[in-house]
């Protein structure tokens, strides 16, 4: 299987809710790299990388998301894997 990168932007109520932490549980548990992030329009974006089969299983996790989570849409773009990510990480905006 070869390796992939989806850029994903998750919509509704998913900030507030421990989206960022539990993507980066499931991700991490799926040999995901990239990140995650709120953004300020009160969607979850978040970059993965990784073999083709666990990035699906991620984004499919993203569609529901964690109790609390109320997931509206998911968008996903699909891009050449780079594999210029060390693990996966939570990006805190200031």
């Amino acid at each position: 299987m070869k390796p992939v990168r989806a850029h994903v932007v998750i919509q509704g109520l998913v900030q507030g809710v421990f989206f960022r932490a539990n993507t980066h549980e499931v991700a991490s548990s799926n040999g995901i790299s990239g990140w995650v992030r709120n953004n300020p329009d009160g969607a979850v974006e978040a970059i993965f990388e990784g073999e083709e089969d666990a990035v699906k299983r991620t984004i499919e996790w993203c569609r529901k998301g964690p109790k609390g989570a109320m997931v509206e849409r998911v968008d996903v773009v699909w891009d050449e894997f780079m594999g210029e990510f060390d693990g996966f990480n939570v990006i805190i905006r200031r």
